[in-house]
């Protein structure tokens, strides 16, 4: 369960798009056939109103992530986790510090087979 939306400066709509997009990013939804919580399930959960998870909902669709039918709920787009991954600046630092791993990996065997050869 989320921790409510606390007062950051940060408006409580996008704090609730924020950590939606984190769980998209990890394939939260995918499982459930891409259907996000409902407005009354978010409005528990993060202990918010109607018209904060409307704002939320709001920011993933402009963003592309999400695309909702009347009466039905808010659903994955097609690619919706990889472009969370994209878009989100944790995301963005997690991907670019397994990168970094991989190539200070790739540098060592690379000295490695270098010194291997001088000898």
């Amino acid at each position: 369960m989320e921790l409510m939306v606390e007062w950051t400066g940060t408006p409580a709509y996008q704090q609730v798009a924020d950590a939606l997009r984190r769980r998209i990013a990890a394939g939260e939804f995918d499982s459930g056939g891409g259907q996000l919580p409902s407005l009354a399930e978010l409005q528990a959960e993060f202990e918010i109103t109607i018209t904060v998870a409307r704002g939320a909902i709001g920011v993933l669709k402009a963003e592309g992530l999400v695309v909702s039918h009347q009466g039905k709920g808010a659903f994955l787009s097609a690619g919706a986790a990889d472009r969370a991954r994209k878009t989100d600046p944790q995301a963005a630092v997690d991907e670019l510090r397994h990168e970094v791993s991989e190539l200070r990996r790739e540098v060592a065997e690379l000295r490695a087979q270098v010194t291997e050869l001088g000898r």
